[in-house]
């Protein structure tokens, strides 16, 4: 569908870059031939909206026979959020899912009180050289929601909404935004998009979300005179209205936020939730191995091994 924006009001050069909040440049983490920036949380921001992790996968290239293999672990107070560029994963958890994702889908798993996943690449892609590319999320869920029972969506490209305009191509993964919603059900209001730029094309953030942000996943984009380029995450003062502009090589960008949550999460490994207790409770089950007794049980098609409970 078509979109046209009012983008008169916020062209940059009327921005103050003092709308920046903050500024996140993300740790880089070697996970054996696999890198991943890592910019949620950070020491100045856990979330941004509802969004508590944000990890960029790669870009990485794999040989024959190799790749991908994050064993059966457990999440339990968030829902996880996949979409990739490049490659492929396949997705297994202790609902019984078996779902390969491809680049433009999308993967949803809700926690809740309690899940177990694992994330490989399938026999049929190791046969040959491959690349993975991708942006994985957490989204912490509301108090009144941190216990509901364990879900999964899967929605493929073509179900995703498309919005476009003038040197803009986008997107929707999750949430609502500028007049569309995305299939996956939430919890909050919230928003999360892949969207191309094409140079010098100008993009208005959405003004009727609590929390934005936005991570440069190539190029670069200008905002108040200011360039920044892939590998930074920015995050804009609530209420500001707010444009960027692509820079000469255009951009590829994820915005995501929406509403925030009633008080900050505690983390501990793959756990998040509101309460202490019930993160000690979660690493007391995942240590004692009584699969399907209690929160934990392993995907009934990869129980061979598991993701010990860090010491």
């Amino acid at each position: 569908m078509s979109w046209r924006p009012g983008i008169e009001p916020a062209c940059p050069d009327e921005i103050g870059v003092d709308s920046i909040e903050t500024i996140i440049v993300p740790r880089a983490r070697d996970l054996g031939g696999f890198e991943v920036r890592r910019a949620l949380p950070a020491p100045r921001r856990q979330m941004v909206g509802p969004f508590i992790f944000f990890d960029q996968m790669g870009p990485a290239e794999f040989i024959t026979g190799k790749g991908v293999d994050v064993r059966p672990h457990p999440h339990i107070g968030l829902a996880t959020v996949t979409y990739l560029y490049r490659g492929e994963f396949q997705h297994r958890d202790s609902l019984g899912t078996n779902q390969v994702i491809l680049p433009g889908a999308v993967n949803w798993m809700v926690a809740g009180q309690g899940v177990t996943h694992s994330e490989r690449t399938s026999e049929q892609t190791r046969q040959n050289p491959h690349s993975l590319f991708g942006i994985q999320t957490w989204v912490a869920l509301p108090e009144s929601h941190e216990a509901v029972a364990p879900s999964f969506e899967h929605h493929g490209k073509a179900d995703l909404p498309i919005i476009e305009d003038e040197g803009i191509h986008m997107r929707l993964i999750l949430g609502n935004a500028y007049g569309e919603r995305a299939p996956a059900s939430v919890f909050s209001e919230i928003f999360y998009a892949d969207v191309s730029l094409q140079p010098g094309a100008l993009l208005p953030l959405p003004d009727d979300h609590e929390d934005r942000g936005l991570y440069v996943v190539d190029g670069s984009v200008s905002i108040a005179g200011q360039e920044f380029t892939d590998g930074q995450m920015m995050v804009f003062r609530p209420g500001d209205r707010i444009t960027v502009k692509a820079g000469s090589r255009g951009a590829r960008l994820v915005i995501l936020g929406g509403e925030t949550l009633n008080g900050p999460r505690y983390i501990w490994w793959n756990f998040v939730s509101s309460s202490k207790e019930r993160i000690e409770e979660a690493k007391a089950q995942w240590q004692q191995q009584q699969w399907g007794a209690g929160l934990f049980d392993l995907p009934p098609d990869d129980r061979q091994e598991f993701i010990p409970l860090p010491d």
